[in-house]
């Protein structure tokens, strides 16, 4: 088995990857491993993932539709795409939005045209985002769930991802899956999130910033748990002809309260934080909450990380990769 993984230097894109490797597939990864954050990290998942002879990397931007194309070209043996490649990011939306039409709405764009070039293609699995549910206040969120009111352009670009592949799904009968991923953390987790910043400040004896004066829940979600249903997601394709292009969510159905997840980190790292309690940032919302049903339902999806667990384990690979 082939499988074009984009995003491959990205937290959850190398966790995908080296999974697919180890169960014995061929991954060819697209990445053109922008500065967003620390390169220093990319690059060190790469190398984690170029031990493997069945590992090649294009350092290509996904929204460039003449080189991904050429690529596809090139490599009519791929079976399944798994398009992870996307500016990341809420609050940075609002300082760089042409970023994100680029990559999330025209690379999305880009993977579609590739896979509708792909004879042999069994399954394009991409990444859309809780975001998608904005202000809704109904909870858990429910793939049945109006998703039209969303409060962030990154939201909203994950919205037209979405979109998009309905409308390809109809027309090419191309089978399409969209992941709503909440809130994932864990080892090689990105440096603009939760966990990543609370631990790094804590260490440094710095503030941690804490929104909505510490009133938010999250479903935070172990990236092993992500990877074994995405997985499963991608061995499970849609029936092209009854129902080409469907949407699922992948959470740890766990609202948690924001001042627990900190408690864990504390208590990992033997510290107290020193917290700045701040309001609530544009963009953000209150909580989330996955309703898996369906997930459970149609590909056995069965999360069994909670943050009492995944923390150490993330606390455990911080301490190891950075030498603290």
């Amino acid at each position: 088995m082939t499988v074009l993984v984009t995003g491959a230097a990205g937290f959850i894109g190398f966790h995908m990857a080296r999974a697919l490797l180890e169960r014995g597939d061929r991954v060819i990864g697209v990445d053109n491993v922008n500065a967003y954050y620390d390169v220093t990290l990319k690059e060190a998942r790469l190398a984690v993932l170029e031990k493997s002879k069945d590992f090649e990397l294009q350092r290509v931007d996904v929204a460039d539709r003449t080189a991904m194309i050429a690529l596809v070209e090139k490599n009519p043996g791929i079976t399944q795409i798994i398009h992870l490649a996307a500016q990341a990011g809420v609050r940075h939306s609002l300082t760089d939005p042409y970023a994100y039409t680029h990559s999330n709405v025209e690379g999305q764009l880009v993977v579609l045209e590739c896979g509708r070039r792909l004879e042999n293609l069994e399954h394009l699995v991409y990444a859309s985002s809780s975001s998608v549910y904005g202000s809704n206040t109904k909870l858990p969120f429910s793939i049945q769930d109006r998703v039209d009111t969303p409060v962030s352009l990154y939201a909203a670009t994950k919205r037209t991802t979405e979109l998009l592949s309905h409308a390809y799904g109809h027309l090419y009968a191309i089978p399409l899956t969209g992941l709503r991923f909440f809130t994932v953390y864990g080892p090689w987790g990105r440096p603009d999130m939760a966990a990543f910043i609370f631990t790094r400040k804590i260490l440094a004896g710095e503030p941690i910033p804490v929104f909505n004066h510490g009133d938010m829940r999250r479903d935070f979600t172990y990236i092993d748990d992500v990877v074994n249903g995405t997985l499963a997601c991608l061995d499970s394709p849609p029936k092209p002809e009854t129902q080409p292009s469907r949407v699922y969510n992948l959470g740890n159905h766990r609202s948690e309260r924001l001042t627990d997840f900190i408690a864990l980190i504390e208590a990992a790292l033997d510290r107290k934080a020193e917290i700045e309690f701040l309001p609530l940032q544009p963009g953000d919302v209150k909580e989330t909450y996955a309703d898996i049903s369906e997930s459970v339902r149609d590909f056995g999806f069965s999360p069994s990380t909670p943050i009492s667990e995944g923390i150490p384990r993330f606390i455990a690979w911080y301490r190891e990769y950075f030498d603290v």
